[in-house]
């Protein structure tokens, strides 16, 4: 029987998450520290680190690097949590790399979790295709992730800083960003969104006891505008940061420009460390930018209601969808298809988003964790009692599954409406793949 890498790297035996550093430690010490042939652009955060992501690797692209890209979750496929330069990792070197992998866990004693097996396979690859610099996005924290095995990153980057996986984090903005600044270590430049106070004071403390720069990011000097529909090609949205003016960035929420911002502020740091990253370079990088699952318009035709599809999935999420809504479908309601884990923030999310909708339709996502979608109308309608006016609100449609539930939204919305789904990357991943066919 031929071996697959994406069933053995998600066994139910290793799904759990165990934070600590040892067993990755251990498993790339067998490999031969792969992590140690690399250099690393190392990004924490709540919300806004998978786009700061994109933005980063695609403006090192741009400057002729061979540039490494780890993230977490995918959206239809394995495989694209481990990128080269814009392309998935193929099929047969994923094999390739798991089967490496796979035979140095199973002689740990300990054997390691399924992010960590996943780190793992992401850094051999990396460095069996020499890239000269890898983009790898922290799974959960920072400080105890498996990505912070590596030593000093070339860039710690701190995203925007929020209440979420607060029983394993903390419960505050500090303890939080505790966690998020453990992967400042000396010798890195540090870059972070301009966090709430008490977030922000961590941050600093993090990167004074270690000697390292601080750059953050000014969002006065930020200032944006409207998406532009009518220029060729695909809908962009325009904006200007600092220097840069007349930018261009097809990632059209309203909170994109800032986490440009952050990838440009941290692409300054790379340069000052003498990495080729030119103007010309962030130009390009953020124009060309792709980030699925992140306020992505996937339908919008003649005839049929326009489908919006975003990966929020904790207060903060919600707000950002719902500002993004209102400023590219100004005066528009829509119909809200919503999937989210049960650990998650699930009521602060609806009392932000049920004033917006014409209409929920409820599934449950394609994960372990996931809250069922008739516990989730029930969730609807009792916020709803709270909300004056929300008709909408009294009687969700709990549907099947994710295709009976595109199916059901689209048939609310009517030819000119609008479908928006969120809650959950794992249920916007499964309408990506209704639609894709």
């Amino acid at each position: 029987m031929s071996f697959d890498p994406v069933a053995y790297i998600n066994e139910p035996r290793w799904l759990e998450s165990r934070l600590g550093l040892d067993r990755t430690a251990e498993l790339l010490d067998r490999l031969g520290r792969p992590q140690d042939q690399l250099k690393f652009v190392h990004v924490a955060g709540t919300n806004g680190k998978g786009s700061t992501c994109a933005y980063l690797a695609s403006i090192l692209q741009a400057a002729g690097l061979r540039t490494g890209l780890f993230t977490s979750p995918y959206l239809i496929t394995f495989e694209e949590r481990i990128r080269v330069d814009g392309a998935n990792i193929a099929y047969d070197e994923l094999v390739e790399a798991t089967l490496l992998v796979k035979e140095q866990a199973e002689a740990m004693a300990d054997h390691p979790t399924e992010f960590e097996l996943m780190t793992a396979v992401a850094l051999v690859h990396f460095a069996r295709r020499g890239c000269d610099i890898v983009v790898l996005e922290v799974g959960l924290g920072g400080r105890l992730d498996s990505t912070n095995v590596i030593d000093a990153p070339e860039a710690a980057v701190i995203a925007r800083i929020g209440l979420d996986h607060t029983k394993l984090l903390g419960t505050t903005l500090a303890a939080i960003a505790g966690e998020k600044a453990g992967i400042v270590k000396p010798g890195s430049a540090v870059v972070s969104w301009p966090q709430e106070p008490e977030a922000m004071a961590v941050v600093e403390r993090a990167a004074a006891d270690v000697g390292d720069a601080l750059a953050v990011v000014d969002l006065s000097r930020l200032s944006a505008g409207p998406v532009g529909w009518s220029a060729p090609g695909a809908p962009a949205r325009p904006f200007s940061y600092g220097r840069f003016a007349d930018l261009r960035t097809r990632l059209l929420g309203s909170y994109q420009p800032a986490n440009a911002a952050l990838a440009i502020e941290t692409a300054d740091a790379l340069r000052g460390r003498g990495w080729p990253v030119d103007d010309d370079a962030v130009r390009q990088g953020i124009a060309e930018a792709v980030w699925p699952g992140r306020f992505e318009i996937v339908r919008a035709g003649e005839g049929e209601p326009t489908v919006v599809v975003d990966g929020g999935h904790n207060p903060q999420g919600a707000r950002a969808l719902v500002d993004s809504l209102n400023d590219v479908f100004s005066g528009r309601k829509p119909v809200f298809v919503i999937g989210v884990l049960e650990d998650k923030d699930y009521p602060a999310m609806l009392e932000t988003v049920l004033p917006l909708g014409a209409a929920f339709v409820t599934v449950t996502p394609d994960n372990p964790r996931a809250l069922p979608a008739d516990k989730l109308a029930r969730a609807i309608r009792w916020t709803g009692q709270d909300l004056l006016g929300c008709s909408a609100c009294v009687n969700p449609y709990v549907a099947r599954d994710m295709a009976d539930a595109l199916a059901k939204a689209r048939e609310l919305a009517g030819p000119e409406g609008l479908v928006c789904a969120f809650g959950s990357l794992y249920s916007v991943g499964a309408l990506k793949e209704q639609l894709e066919g």
